[in-house]
């Protein structure tokens, strides 16, 4: 049976979920185009605040959910948002700094986020690293400011015992903010998202015995960016469901490494020249669904640290380049994709300092690349469309010639 955490004091416990909320309801069942608007999200926080939750809005890309969760703190994620700059104060920053940047400063700044009670910056790169001091600096921003700093680089004793220090530290911040997190509150918030975790890596690894267009299944997937963990984990079983025994996409499979889908327009562009995902490398997604042991470690400490290290190798965590490009070999060869497509935002170092590295070895394995810079659009320039157009071209043609 689900569970929530139920936040009435400075105790914590797990009481049986009475109804899912009607707003999540609609949501399971969505034929909507694009993942989530604005307003549904704004209905969505309102009812979890009217549950007595306090909401963070939270940056990219990797941060300790479970300790958010154990809080009752709704975690809502802001990779943008997509579109033009939503207030003047995205000016103050350069041109050359990313859209995922400037669009979250003008957002915040403007006001489009005053229904939260604070905002979560983690150590993604410098330029989401130092919006944590502009915003309230230069943004007009009051609330509580929270950061999480993640170990750089591969695995290693001393990275460790960082991550270990940094996450107690955190739990301590939230807990002023929100009342203590226990270590029971923390154990059951492990084990929800670890089942989650193991879900989401299962409907991608099997992504071509999935009954669902890419749009429909990243439309799933990002809305884990702002659901409460059991409403995501109740359709997201759902969809698990709906796995098929052998594989049902018979479009070209390609393999897409970058930030994050947006626009999602992208998708649907890649449906009409008959390609899909069977691949995934996004930060934003395919990074954020790490295999899971079971049991679970039970210092829930240890099983944090553990997931930390976990995951596939993120360019916003330093991971050395020799894991990164063994890392999609493997997802190339296990999921039979045929090109790899590398959408990335303009100006974002992390993902960007990679690209020598991945050209030249695809380029020595014979392996079609494309890359594709976008700025956080509302929907996918023309050009854009055209070279994915021509690369599904190329790409289909080698595979009739093989």
């Amino acid at each position: 049976m689900c569970k929530r955490l139920h936040v009435g004091g400075p105790k914590r416990m797990w009481e049986p979920e009475a109804a899912a909320a009607p707003i999540a309801a609609a949501l399971y069942i969505t034929g909507r185009r694009g993942h989530s608007p604005g307003g549904m999200r704004k209905a969505y926080i309102r009812e979890q605040q009217a549950r007595g939750r306090k909401v963070v809005a939270v940056l990219p890309v990797h941060y300790p959910k479970e300790i958010l969760t154990a809080a009752g703190v709704l975690s809502v994620e802001l990779w943008g948002p997509p579109g033009p700059p939503r207030h003047a104060s995205a000016g103050r920053l350069q041109t050359y700094v990313c859209a995922v940047g400037r669009n979250a400063l003008g957002f915040l700044a403007g006001g489009h986020a005053d229904l939260v009670d604070a905002v979560l910056f983690p150590h993604t790169c410098d330029t989401i690293q130092g919006l944590a001091t502009l915003l309230p600096d230069l943004g007009g921003w009051s609330k509580p400011v929270l950061r999480f700093q993640h170990p750089k680089g591969d695995d290693r004793e001393s990275a460790r015992r960082f991550l270990r220090a940094e996450l107690e530290r955190f739990a301590s911040e939230v807990g002023e903010l929100a009342g203590a997190v226990t270590a029971e509150a923390l154990s059951r918030a492990v084990a929800l998202h670890a089942e989650i975790d193991r879900a989401r890596a299962a409907l991608l690894a099997r992504r071509a015995s999935l009954d669902l267009s890419d749009r429909a299944l990243y439309a799933l997937l990002r809305r884990g960016e702002f659901l409460w963990p059991e409403d995501h984990l109740a359709e997201l079983r759902r969809a698990v469901a709906r796995l098929a025994p052998a594989p049902v996409q018979r479009g070209l499979p390609l393999l897409v490494t970058g930030y994050v889908p947006e626009p999602m327009s992208l998708l649907d562009h890649l449906a009409e020249v008959g390609a899909f995902v069977a691949a995934d490398d996004w930060a934003a997604t395919g990074r954020r669904a790490p295999p899971r042991p079971d049991p679970l470690p039970a210092d829930p400490f240890d099983a944090l640290v553990e997931k930390g290290f976990a995951g596939a190798p993120c360019t916003t965590r330093g991971a050395s380049r020799e894991r990164r490009l063994a890392h999609l070999d493997a997802l190339r060869e296990r999921s039979g994709a045929l090109g790899v497509l590398a959408h990335v935002p303009k100006f974002c170092e992390p993902e960007l300092f990679d690209l020598p590295a991945l050209r030249r070895h695809l380029g020595e394995r014979g392996v079609p690349l494309l890359v594709l810079e976008t700025e956080l659009e509302s929907e996918l320039p023309a050009q854009a469309r055209t070279r994915l157009e021509a690369f599904a071209e190329m790409v289909s043609a080698r595979r009739a010639r093989a």
